[in-house]
């Protein structure tokens, strides 16, 4: 960790992305909060989460501009315009706005995917390949571990003031996020030019290309994709949860985004101990089969038990379970994907897995009006706990140590020191 922080310009990135991040997930989680209260529907409130991830049909062009385009300037201006963006928060106050809502929150995924495809590239530029589990844990623990403090942030604004207060609040936050992210110094690498003949489709598609080429890349792109095409399921139930079984006002679920977000803390900070201790394939099917475990439990109120403690322990394993998903995903690919092939290849694994994700929250936000959320939570759990499996073959941890071996020698002859 000492390593990864020991970089100036790594610590600016970290710095920009917590301010970011703070506004970010205030924002999201508060406006899911917000159309449940509009519309006193659980389905409109899980729409806010499809919104989000809608974007991803645009990914592959946005991962094409990163690698086309110098990244830092790319992230500041993109910072300024989910700035500009969260202001139309403004104006909405009747059910009959909720469109708006929606458009925010498709407006705040894209912003998420400019800075993921562009923010991949440019830590590649500024560690070495074996310090990039370290900052990419720190990241994640960022990302997933803001989810303590914001929902308090996001709620309390909103509750208290009401949704204007929390769309100046984000827009300020954003702002500063761009003001800190142009101090940054990094020579960056250069950005590709086009290549004479190729077509756009062909260049967009490199990223794509690359993923099959890397068969532990590829299988763990694949199940990654199977086991979110039920992930989404848990957006809707989770209201659900909160509504029916535990009794609660919709605001609670900022409670238990807190609880999964100190989770989160626990699994960033550990993820790249984890991550060199299992290796990529098996860390990534054990935080599969924690996010299937937390689902099964959370339907225990089949059995009598105690909702509550058993929610509250559920959630917590499954935010350690997302940074570990995060890092062993994103280290490797970054590791074997060269540095402006960056922003594709972070497009085409991150749309194989956005897509059933996006399906699966729109099947569960239809599904939980007509279906126990219960069984939506045991469906997917299950499914999770089997996706886990595929990943513990022989034949995959044959594919990990090919790729281990071949890492130690890319990263051989890289220096000690780290530029700063």
């Amino acid at each position: 960790m000492r390593r990864a922080l020991a970089s100036r310009p790594f610590r600016r990135l970290l710095g920009g992305w917590t301010i970011g991040n703070l506004a970010d997930s205030a924002l999201y989680l508060t406006l899911g909060v917000w159309a449940k209260d509009l519309s006193g529907s659980s389905g409109a409130a899980g729409l806010v989460f499809l919104a989000l991830a809608a974007p991803v049909v645009l990914f592959p062009l946005i991962g094409l501009l990163a690698d086309r385009v110098s990244r830092k300037p790319l992230l500041v201006w993109a910072n300024l315009a989910g700035a500009a963006v969260a202001t139309t928060l403004l104006a909405v106050q009747t059910a009959g706005q909720l469109w708006l809502l929606y458009a925010v929150a498709f407006a705040y995924g894209t912003l998420g995917l400019v800075n993921s495809a562009a923010q991949t590239g440019l830590v590649r530029d500024m560690l070495p390949a074996r310090h990039l589990d370290t900052a990419n844990g720190l990241l994640a623990t960022v990302d997933q571990g803001l989810r303590v403090l914001s929902p308090v942030v996001g709620s309390a604004l909103y509750a208290g003031w009401g949704g204007a207060a929390l769309a100046i609040g984000v827009a300020a936050c954003l702002v500063l996020t761009a003001l800190v992210l142009l101090t940054i110094r990094v020579r960056e690498s250069a950005p590709e030019p086009r290549p004479p003949g190729h077509s756009r489709w062909r260049e967009t598609a490199a990223g794509l290309a690359h993923l099959r080429s890397v068969p532990l890349l590829w299988r763990m792109v694949m199940v990654g994709a199977a086991a979110f095409g039920v992930v989404g399921l848990y957006d809707s139930a989770l209201f659900e949860l909160v509504d029916k079984g535990l009794g609660m006002d919709a605001a609670f679920f900022g409670v238990l985004m807190s609880v999964q977000g100190a989770g989160s803390v626990l699994g960033g900070l550990t993820a790249a101990l984890v991550l060199r201790r299992l290796g990529p394939a098996v860390t990534y099917a054990t935080a599969l089969a924690l996010l299937g475990t937390a689902g099964v439990a959370m339907a225990a109120d089949f059995a009598g038990v105690p909702l509550l403690p058993v929610a509250l322990t559920a959630l917590f394993l499954a935010g350690v379970a997302l940074p570990w998903l995060t890092v062993a995903m994103v280290t490797t690919r970054q590791r074997l994907t060269p540095s402006r092939l960056q922003g594709r290849t972070a497009a085409a694994s991150n749309v194989a897995t956005a897509l059933p994700q996006m399906a699966s929250i729109a099947a569960g936000a239809a599904l939980v009006a007509v279906v126990d959320y219960r069984w939506l939570l045991l469906t997917a759990g299950a499914i999770l706990l089997g996706c886990a499996l595929t990943l513990t073959t022989a034949s995959t941890r044959r594919l990990a140590a090919a790729s281990a071996k071949s890492l130690g020698h890319e990263n051989a002859g890289e220096p000690d020191t780290v530029r700063s």
